[in-house]
């Protein structure tokens, strides 16, 4: 597909996630968001606030990571981290989903968990993405939470943390797609860092691509769209 640079940075949550991130740092992220024209910066929530006014003004949107990296917190506090994200400025957030109940294939569980943040998330009138860690599960639970997620609607399903054993894969991505449909998007993230990998993933239906890389990824289609029309 021809994927310009300007489709791709409209796709990008531009990340930063990482324990020693400093105030610089996350001055520098927002910077470079709204330099490139990025969707949003993806951040822990502490930094929320911080962020939300480095952008102040601008189209890009501040999103937090709740129950980061692991998702093993109860649903009343994933549920109170996210209305505390929302009240310093969030405007999305992605959850990281209980992993062992789905291992334990409690999808009771985990329809409760979607359909209690979905429900903080569309009484603010924000994003919800539900990350999936699809690198410890198998295809069917895969399609089993995507299932909840076509009954509950959050607005993304997501495939990774980038903290896991794996990062996105196409073929998680396609699967995720096949079985939401057009109720839910879905959003790709974990490892990819170049060109060649973004464009995969949109074309196996990612409409959402979570990266630090994006600034690189950026430079080659601008490249690749040069190249093309010198051909």
């Amino acid at each position: 597909m021809n994927l310009t640079k300007e489709q791709f940075a409209s796709m990008v949550d531009h990340t930063n996630l990482h324990a020693d991130a400093t105030r610089a740092d996350f001055e520098r992220l927002c910077r470079e968001a709204v330099q490139y024209g990025f969707k949003s910066v993806a951040i822990n929530s502490y930094p929320v606030s911080m962020c939300r006014k480095f952008l102040e003004g601008t189209p890009v949107l501040t999103g937090a990571a709740l129950s980061f990296p692991l998702g093993q917190t109860s649903i009343d506090m994933k549920v109170a981290e996210a209305k505390d994200a929302i009240a310093n400025g969030a405007q999305e957030f992605d959850y990281v989903e209980n992993v062992g109940r789905v291992r334990e294939h409690d999808y009771a569980y985990i329809e409760e968990e979607m359909s209690r943040m979905v429900e903080v998330a569309r009484n603010a009138g924000i994003t919800c993405k539900v990350i999936l860690e699809t690198c410890y599960l198998t295809d069917q639970e895969i399609v089993e939470v995507c299932k909840v997620a076509r009954r509950v609607k959050p607005d993304f399903v997501k495939t990774s943390t980038g903290f896991g054993t794996a990062g996105a894969k196409v073929e998680h991505v396609r699967l995720m797609k096949q079985t939401v449909g057009d109720e839910v998007q879905v959003k790709a993230a974990g490892g990819i860092r170049d060109a060649k990998t973004a464009i995969a993933m949109v074309e196996a239906g990612a409409t959402r691509i979570g990266c630090s890389a994006g600034i690189k990824i950026y430079n080659e289609l601008a490249a690749m769209e040069q190249a093309k029309d010198l051909a």
